[in-house]
């Protein structure tokens, strides 16, 4: 169990600007690699806000992105200018093994994270030969399926909780003022043993689970959050490790102290994968 720590926000950068409007920040729950090719109702949920956010940010500079596919001794930062698709799993079907995300890196936004994460006190470094971790390019291609949109992946350090990549995510809140998308990329529930495969019924614990985090989000419990393993029902069972729900907090994070979350889906797979998607916005 991670200890619950004291968030420390860090000021506003000189990179935030009340003149553009930011962008919302995102958590997306990916699934298993299999949700590249089997969409469900999620994967169209996540094209249809990709297709308006392109429209309402033509701007849009790129996509900086945590994924729990990617974890590290400290904070590491992608850097390289063409990153390739990482098929980092086994046992899958052929044609997901044939999928490629050739969206282009962004090292001059790289460097912008890394000065946002050293200004507020976090060890970082960057990585100019990581590619995208499944983690990363399987949600992006139903967001921006045409790869044109740069992206730039963020490590999680293995020690981290909650608090830790809260502090992450809000050491890159300015940049949402800047055109740039910061997102979580982890799942709501993810108990790989019982991974069954197949249409099931969602298990209760995964909608008790999942409907208290969205009662703490909405009502914006922070605390309660930070302290889900002693509070939320079935925390244990819904992440018998916490690697997978620490994206959230990162997304919050770059959130701001108050937000809006807008679902995107609630939709379950295999009865055990909760992939509930959100935006958050500064609360009104």
């Amino acid at each position: 169990m991670s200890a619950v720590l004291p968030v420390t926000v860090p000021a506003a950068t000189a990179s935030a600007t009340s003149a553009s409007p930011p962008l919302p920040a995102l958590f997306v729950s990916h699934g298993a690699p299999l949700f590249a090719i089997e969409a469900g109702e999620t994967g169209p949920a996540l094209t249809h806000w990709g297709q308006a956010l392109r429209a309402r940010f033509p701007d849009l500079r790129g996509v900086v992105i945590l994924s729990p596919h990617w974890m590290a001794p400290s904070i590491e930062v992608m850097e390289g200018s063409a990153p390739a698709t990482w098929h980092d799993f086994g046992g899958f079907p052929p044609a997901l093994y044939a999928l490629r995300y050739p969206a282009p890196g962004a090292p001059a936004l790289a460097g912008e994270v890394l000065a946002e994460l050293r200004a507020a006190g976090l060890e970082a470094r960057g990585n100019a030969q990581r590619p995208f971790d499944h983690g990363a390019w399987v949600p992006l291609m139903h967001l921006f399926p045409a790869a044109d949109v740069p992206v730039v992946q963020v490590a999680l350090p293995v020690a981290a909780g909650p608090a830790q990549a809260y502090a992450m995510g809000a050491a890159l809140r300015g940049l949402r003022a800047q055109g740039v998308l910061v997102a979580g990329s982890g799942s709501m529930t993810h108990n790989l043993y019982e991974f069954g495969g197949g249409e099931q019924a969602p298990a209760p614990y995964v909608q008790a689970f999942s409907r208290w985090v969205e009662d703490a989000i909405q009502r914006q419990d922070l605390p309660a959050l930070l302290d889900y393993r002693r509070q939320a029902p079935h925390a244990q069972r819904a992440h018998p490790t916490e690697e997978h729900f620490l994206p959230l907090f990162f997304a919050l994070g770059a959130a701001g102290e108050a937000w809006q979350a807008d679902y995107l889906s609630r939709e379950v797979m295999y009865g055990m994968l909760a992939m509930d998607s959100f935006t958050l916005d500064a609360a009104v």
